[in-house]
């Protein structure tokens, strides 16, 4: 869209430039279609463009991986079957391709948004948050005065389109920890249409020493975890309970993608199965389990993940 207020794009990742009527700029697939920030009712003058910035996209190490704010969706969906995580033990990564698609975007889109971006915009629906909050991921966050400091993702977004983001503060980066990487996972989502936009999508976690991590995102303003020590791992009555007790009816979120009490009744549904799974009869592993209205593979998917191979093989031929 055409943005008539802008005097200017200036090139930079320094906070201490930041002025009133300024935004951070990245794949700006957001602030290209609502014109300036979620919420903001000032109308913008400057872009702060951090297209040039030069962080790496993804740094792997035995930590664990972080994740530059400019790090796009095509980048993070290549990752997880790339040499730079090979051989790592990891299972978390099996979650990143069902988040990327649960964007249900376009290629266009995938090869300009940014993880940062989707984070900082705070929907939530926002599938980035639902993946670093349910890996326990932490954001470094730069400010004005040559501050620093770091925030769980699962605390950085505080409602509907907010967070804890103080005027001309920069997300700089992602930290992904190996400890929760490496635990056991499971995945769920679902929406009101077919290719719609999550409106329940939970993340499990069965850690090693043996607790277990669900991450309630999309039917919540804002992600709500649930943490479960080893000897206080619930059956099915006391997770339903916990639930329940966490999650205020104030807290689900109400739009055209779900009522709230539909994405309670699924919240509760989806725990159940995540719970079933992971700590269930049986050794927790093998492929990832997902739900959602683009599984299984097929035709009509715009996501390369969602295709039949055959399909996909086609498609490579055609190119």
């Amino acid at each position: 869209m055409d943005m008539n207020t802008i005097e200017s794009v200036v090139a930079t990742t320094d906070p201490a430039l930041w002025r009133e009527g300024d935004a951070w700029l990245a794949g700006g697939t957001v602030l290209f279609s609502y014109g300036s920030p979620v919420g903001s009712e000032e109308p913008l003058k400057r872009l702060l463009d951090l297209g040039q910035a030069g962080w790496p996209a993804v740094t792997v190490s035995d930590a664990g991986i972080e994740l530059a704010a400019t790090c796009t969706i095509a980048e993070l969906y290549a990752l997880p079957v790339s040499d730079a995580v090979a051989g790592r033990d990891w299972p978390g990564l099996d979650l990143f391709r069902p988040c990327c698609d649960s964007f249900v975007a376009s290629f266009k889109v995938w090869n300009m948004s940014t993880v940062g971006g989707n984070v900082c915009t705070s929907l939530p629906a926002g599938p980035m948050i639902s993946l670093c909050a349910g890996l326990d991921a932490r954001a470094t966050i730069l400010g004005r005065h040559g501050s620093s400091r770091t925030v769980p993702v699962a605390e950085f977004v505080t409602g509907d389109g907010t967070n804890c983001l103080a005027p001309g503060e920069l997300l700089r980066s992602i930290q992904l920890p190996a400890s929760a990487l490496a635990a056991k996972v499971a995945f769920r989502r679902l929406s009101l249409s077919n290719l719609g936009r999550s409106g329940v999508l939970l993340i499990g976690r069965l850690d090693a020493d043996g607790g277990l991590v669900l991450t309630v995102t999309a039917a919540t303003k804002r992600p709500v975890q649930l943490r479960f020590a080893t000897a206080e791992l619930p059956d099915a009555g006391q997770l339903a309970a916990a639930v329940g007790h966490s999650i205020p009816t104030e807290l689900y979120h109400d739009d055209i993608h779900g009522l709230p009490e539909w994405r309670r009744d699924m919240t509760f549904r989806l725990a159940e199965e995540i719970r079933a799974e992971l700590c269930g009869p049986g050794e927790p592993g093998g492929p990832l389990t997902v739900s959602g209205d683009f599984w299984p593979p097929h035709a009509t998917s715009p996501q390369p993940s969602t295709q039949a191979e055959s399909f996909n093989t086609e498609q490579q031929k055609e190119a």
